[in-house]
């Protein structure tokens, strides 16, 4: 994946609809390391103090966990689309 130095994601997601292109974009990657750095992105653009309490962990924890090298579980990448006021919808693929 290439960079653009200097520009930081988390700075550009305003709005939900900018987040939503955002993770549709990752998503459509079909790129893990990808949709991580952008759930990462996400977390810093809402406040990732706020949202580690709400979910329960820690701050370095939920860092460490939406790392390129961190894992989530599933359950904390829904409860953090919930706590962004998103849902995780699915739709048939096109042929």
């Amino acid at each position: 994946m290439e960079t653009i130095s200097g520009w930081d994601m988390a700075e550009a997601l305003d709005t939900k609809e900018d987040i939503i292109a955002c993770l549709e974009v990752a998503l459509a990657q079909n790129n893990t390391k990808f949709l991580f750095e952008t759930l990462e992105a996400l977390a810093r653009s809402a406040g990732m103090s706020q949202i580690a309490k709400e979910l329960g962990v820690s701050r370095d924890g939920l860092y460490r966990s939406l790392s390129p090298e961190g894992r989530p579980s599933f359950e904390t990448m829904v409860e953090l689309f919930e706590i962004l006021g998103l849902q995780i919808r699915l739709e048939r693929k096109s042929a």
